[in-house]
Formats: C-alpha cells, sequence, structure tokens
C-alpha cells in the first residue's frame, strides 16, 4: 500500500509533446525510500499495468540506430558573447537516432542550458528528416558552463544568430544520424571513475562550496553501447553524476573568458579519438546538483578556522581538464570494451514515457556566499516534467532540475530495471532540486532553487512508481 503522504498518481502519457508550459496542482510531501518501497510491492494500479503490457518479443521490429554530430559555429563575429571572448574548443550537437517498437530521437548539446524557443527550433529540424515526432525527441545538455547561454531571438542580433548556428549544426547531426541508421544491438556496463567529490563544505558562516569529501558521491560510470551487426560501434553513451565546471568563470591571464565544452567534452572525446572518429560519443549528465569536478581552476579553499576565499589557476586550469576528461574518458572506453551487445532481431524494446509529478515551489534565490538561516516557505506548486526512456534491459530516467547524488541513488537501488541511468538537464534543464538534507543544511543547492523541501523525494517516489508499472 502506497503510504498517505505520497502523491503518486500516474497520469503516465507515452504521447505527451515535451516542453509545455507547467501548470498548477497541489501534492502532498512524503519519503523516498518508502514510495518507491510500496510502488514494488503493488503500487500501480491495474489501468498502468495494462498501458504498460510489453509487445511480445516475437513480434518488436528490429532495432536500429544512427548517430551524428555537428560543430555550433561560433564565428569571431559573434564575440564577445554572453561575456565569453574566444572559443578554446568546439561546442557540439550530437543526436541518437533509435528505430524500434517506437521511434525516438536523443539530442545532447555542449551548452549550459537552451531556451524552449531553440529546442522547438530544433525539434522541427530533427522530425522535418527523421520522421520521429516532435512529442518523441528528447533533448538535453551537458551542463558545461563555459558556453553562452541561449538567450531569445529577439534580444540581440547575436543571440538570432547563436540559435541559427545551434539549428544548423542540428540540421548536419541529424542528416548524419539518419545516413548511418541501419540495424543494431545494445550492451551495458558499469565502472568507477574518482573525478567528481560533492561540493558542500561547512565553512564558519555555514555551508558552502567546495570540495566536500566526506559527502555524498557516487563515483559509477554507467555505459551504453550500440553496435551495427558485423560489431562495430556506432555510440557510447556516458552517464556520470559530475558538473562541468572545470574551467567555470576562470579568465585566462590575458583577459580572455573561453567557450569550452569542459569536462563532458574532453571526456567524449578522448571515447570518439579512442574509436577513430567512427563512434559518436554522448554524455549523459547524472545527478550533477551538488557534484562538481574534483579539481577546477577557478576554485574556493577553506583555511583551517573555516573561512573560504576563491583562486583562479587561468591558463594551467587546461591541465586540469584535460587530466580529468582523460581519465573520465579512458574508464569509458575500459567498461565499453567489456560490453558484449546483443540483440538486433526481435525483442529490441524502444519506449519513451513522459509523466509530471506536482511538486511545491518557493521564489528562487541566488545566494552569494554561506548563510545559516534562510526562508523556504512554499508559495505555490508547479508540474515538473520525468522522461523515461528504455532502451532493451535499459532506462535512462531524466527531469530538468539538477538533482542531488542522494535522490538518484535512491532511483537507482529501487529502480527494477538491470541497467538505470539518472539523468539531469533535459529540456534545457532548470534550478536544482535538493534532498532533504541540503534544506536542513541550508546548502547552496537548497537556496539556489525554485523547488520546496521534499520535492526530490517526491519525484523520485513518482519515478519508482513509472519504473515498476513500466517493466511489470
Amino acid at each position: 500500500m502506497v503510504p498517505k503522504n505520497v502523491n503518486v498518481n500516474v497520469n503516465r502519457n507515452e504521447n505527451t509533446r515535451l516542453g509545455s508550459p507547467l501548470h498548477r496542482r497541489s501534492f502532498l510531501n512524503g519519503s523516498v525510500a518508502a514510495a518507491v518501497t510500496a510502488t514494488a510491492l503493488g503500487g500501480a494500479t491495474a489501468a498502468q499495468a495494462a498501458d504498460a503490457e510489453p509487445i511480445p518479443k516475437e513480434q518488436e521490429p528490429v532495432l536500429k540506430a544512427g548517430a551524428g554530430r555537428a560543430v555550433i559555429d561560433i564565428p569571431s563575429a559573434l564575440l564577445p558573447l554572453d561575456g565569453f571572448t574566444t572559443v578554446h574548443d568546439d561546442l557540439y550537437v550530437r543526436i541518437l537516432l533509435l528505430n524500434g517498437s517506437r521511434r525516438v530521437a536523443l539530442a545532447v548539446l555542449d551548452l549550459t542550458s537552451i531556451s524552449a524557443e531553440a529546442i522547438a527550433a530544433m525539434r522541427t529540424t530533427i522530425a522535418k528528416a527523421s520522421g520521429v515526432a516532435t512529442a518523441d525527441i528528447v533533448v538535453t545538455v551537458t551542463h558545461t558552463f563555459s558556453a553562452p547561454h541561449v538567450q531569445a531571438t529577439t534580444s540581440s542580433t547575436a543571440a538570432a544568430q547563436y540559435v541559427q548556428q545551434i539549428t544548423k549544426a542540428t540540421a548536419t547531426a541529424i542528416a548524419a544520424a539518419v545516413k548511418g541508421l541501419r540495424p543494431a544491438r545494445v550492451g551495458f556496463g558499469t565502472g568507477t571513475c574518482d573525478v567528481n567529490v560533492n561540493r558542500d563544505v561547512l565553512t564558519a558562516d555555514g555551508w558552502w562550496l567546495g570540495t566536500g569529501e566526506a559527502g555524498s558521491s557516487d563515483k559509477s560510470v554507467g555505459v551504453t553501447r550500440l553496435d551495427d551487426l558485423d560489431g562495430n560501434p556506432i555510440a557510447v553513451l556516458i552517464n556520470y553524476a559530475v558538473q562541468s565546471s572545470v574551467m567555470m568563470e576562470s579568465v585566462m591571464a590575458g583577459g580572455d573568458l573561453p567557450i569550452t565544452a569542459d569536462l563532458a567534452g574532453a571526456a567524449v572525446q578522448h571515447v570518439e579519438k579512442q574509436y577513430d572518429g567512427d563512434v559518436v560519443g554522448f554524455f549523459l549528465v547524472g545527478s550533477c546538483g551538488d557534484q562538481a569536478p574534483a579539481f577546477r581552476s577557478k576554485r574556493y579553499t577553506i583555511d583551517k578556522d573555516k573561512k573560504w576565499s576563491q583562486v583562479d589557476a587561468q591558463d594551467a586550469g587546461w591541465l586540469l581538464l584535460t587530466v580529468q576528461g582523460e581519465r573520465l574518458g579512458t574508464e569509458a572506453v575500459r567498461v565499453s570494451e567489456t560490453i558484449r551487445t546483443s540483440g538486433g532481431g526481435s525483442g529490441s524494446t524502444v519506449r519513451l514515457l513522459t509523466d509530471t509529478v506536482t511538486v511545491d515551489t518557493m521564489a528562487m534565490g541566488h545566494p552569494t556566499g554561506p548563510t545559516k538561516t534562510y526562508d523556504f516557505t512554499p508559495t505555490g506548486t508547479a508540474d515538473v516534467p520525468v522522461w523515461i526512456l528504455q532502451l532493451g534491459n535499459g532506462v535512462f530516467v531524466g527531469v530538468e532540475p539538477e538533482l542531488s547524488t542522494d535522490t538518484a541513488l535512491a532511483i537507482k537501488k529501487h529502480s527494477p530495471f538491470p541497467h538505470t541511468a539518472v539523468m539531469s538537464m533535459l529540456e534545457g534543464g532548470s534550478k536544482n532540486m535538493a534532498e532533504a538534507q541540503s534544506y536542513a543544511r541550508i546548502t547552496y543547492e537548497a537556496m539556489d532553487s525554485s523547488y520546496a523541501q521534499g520535492s526530490a523525494e517526491t519525484v523520485a517516489a513518482k519515478i519508482g512508481t513509472l519504473l515498476h508499472s513500466l517493466r511489470a
């Protein structure tokens, strides 16, 4: 029986258009552990179970996959853009096209965030080239902080040109994915890599940002590989919990603020290089809300009296980026090489489920330093979109806000799927959705959020319900 203090109403929809405005609705807070465990014991209704009934394997179509990538060209004439003055390394659009029991496209961009307007333009481009319905196109970002924000095209000529460049790259990437679409097999693996760290640190003035070695941190690296029927890799997907912020706000000695795909880009480029550029790598950012790279160029330091300060390594920061990106990419390749893909015939399930969960909201803060008091009073409610992409025996669970580690670990723990990747920053992303402990400590994640306490636990409970009903 589902606890009475948890809202687990399932308004499932496998044909919901993504990116619609958030609606207002009431909800009740609850415990993620209790709620997700309850769903495993039969929380899904009979109607949900019937809706989730899988197609018999012998009737499922053959899985096909294609992948493409393209550079988001940022000409010098567009610079400076959003404060950035030079391009250190390219930003990419990468697209994975899947045809099976459902046709789905996954677009991953090396951006901090992306506007709804730009996403709509991307969806139109992808749908026209591939035939995939706009509702079945999932858009996410790697959350590199060293990329210009995508502003409304009406805000400036440069902003409009930037969106045009993103759309142009999308067209090139989806064309390559369509051209390379072919029968495929899929496999999953998990490794470990220690390049992330919990960023919550207790200072003399309260919790702030730094290197929180004692805090929760998920070191697991989830890897998915898609091969053609001859065993040639098509795509490698990396799921890891870390912000791409090695070079965040780091100003070079000459005064430049450079654009870079940062940690996600460095890791993916290492993977693609190892496969001679014949494979497209994807970085699926995980529970990045409280996870930073272990070594950042511009970083917070804590002295013996627990006072904080900030220093910048400037140009020397690129070595930190190279080493950490190489380390994460190396582990992804190692795991990829242990994967034995399977399928290629009937039984290659591709399903996309979308839903929403209602949570309390509060006025979003913008903390500039630690504090010992903060007002977390709810001010309203909002619906948070949830996406679940099933690919064979694996699922990719995504939400817009940045989740924290403990939330993602709870989702993984109670998932009935052998491989569960938890993703943040879908549909362009939104601010942090912290777990209860962050609110109790008054951490940066809790203050830098428009979601009230209990939101993360409620969302995780809903995801648990959906996963169990999908697996039934």
